[in-house]
């Protein structure tokens, strides 16, 4: 087998202007987080939910940002932000519809409610529709086992999930309205 290779060092990092990491996110860092921890590498996790809280992902630049503010290596930036799950790479869209794929939901049918997402929105687990209004994921587990199967919208939990309730809630997001818990 061969090992395909890119040259990544002549990577192009999209960039604007402002920074992502802004002055307030610095002196929020150095205030509250740096004296917590001995190293700064402490600080790396709260700096990487900073950027993603505030544009719902982490872009490139900011994570150049990032490193260069806790005079880190970048490497040590994007190994740490691809390694957890809960970190966005790149953008995802307003309403995440997350679907529990543990063995107890296995059990009670999540194949069926992923498949119904898919067929109504037109997309893949991992995509996002064209409108960027949904994007849909499956999760390890949402510790909701004696509810299963469970999804989050959102962050609402919405438990017993038949694929039409997910799909009525979907229909309820759509026309602005918080749909009812399932």
């Amino acid at each position: 087998m061969a090992w395909i290779t890119k040259n990544s060092a002549a990577t192009r990092i999209e960039r604007r202007d402002q920074p992502y990491l802004t002055a307030a996110m610095k002196d929020d860092l150095s205030k509250r987080f740096l004296p917590r921890y001995e190293r700064t590498l402490g600080a790396l996790l709260p700096a990487l939910h900073m950027v993603q809280h505030e544009y719902g992902w982490i872009p490139h630049q900011a994570m150049i940002e990032i490193a260069a503010h806790l005079k880190i290596s970048p490497s040590d930036v994007i190994d740490t932000a691809s390694f957890y799950e809960e970190y966005w790479l790149h953008p995802k869209g307003k309403h995440l519809i997350s679907i529990c794929r543990s063995i107890a939901c296995e059990f009670c049918g999540h194949e069926k409610i992923t498949q119904a997402v898919k067929d109504k929105l037109g997309i893949d687990v991992g995509e996002t529709t064209d409108d960027g209004l949904f994007t849909l994921i499956e999760l390890e587990c949402l510790g909701s086992c004696d509810t299963a199967p469970v999804a989050l919208l959102d962050e609402n939990l919405h438990e017993r999930l038949t694929p039409e309730g997910i799909l009525k809630a979907i229909d309820q997001i759509r026309a602005g309205k918080q749909p009812a818990h399932h």
